[in-house]
């Protein structure tokens, strides 16, 4: 048996999850640059679950979509963590209705156990920060691709 390749894949919708700090590094790679209004920031502390609905941009298909010369393409995807104790929040003005944030990075910081502290960062010094059991999340796909607004890959200055 040999390890699944990058080019043995198929176009479908991604549906991930991540129980580790390796597979939250395969979500934050994915979700570098989702933009997602203050609104779609959703905390059910009953339930301890904390998602959001972004706006992707589709990095798996970047390659292929500049090869073929066609569109970049964006995706609504759902972002869930599970296991969600508790959630704190800077750089936010959930009053600001008309807010879009730009997800930069899904970091761990490990606690004792399992447990620790799942940082995500945001553009413009905003960062949420959940403190949760274990790492506990997935990445689905709900809607069909669309082309990206701007027509670019997103470029980040160094």
């Amino acid at each position: 048996m040999t390890d699944a390749r990058f080019e043995d894949g198929r176009e479908a919708p991604l549906n991930l999850g991540a129980e580790d700090g390796d597979d939250l590094r395969v979500i934050s790679t994915l979700t570098q640059d989702a933009v997602f209004p203050v609104t779609e920031m959703t905390w059910h502390p009953s339930q301890r679950r904390f998602g959001l609905l972004l706006n992707r941009f589709r990095w798996e298909d970047k390659d292929a979509a500049a090869g073929r010369g066609r569109a970049f393409e964006r995706v609504q995807s759902i972002l869930v963590f599970h296991s969600v104790l508790s959630v704190a929040s800077q750089g936010i003005d959930r009053s600001d209705k008309d807010m879009v944030m730009s997800l930069l990075s899904v970091d761990f910081d490990p606690g004792e156990d399992s447990a620790g502290q799942i940082i995500l960062t945001l553009a413009g010094d905003g960062a949420i920060r959940l403190t949760v059991e274990a790492i506990d999340a997935t990445l689905k796909d709900v809607t069909r691709p669309y082309q990206a607004p701007s027509g670019q890959v997103p470029h980040h200055p160094e």
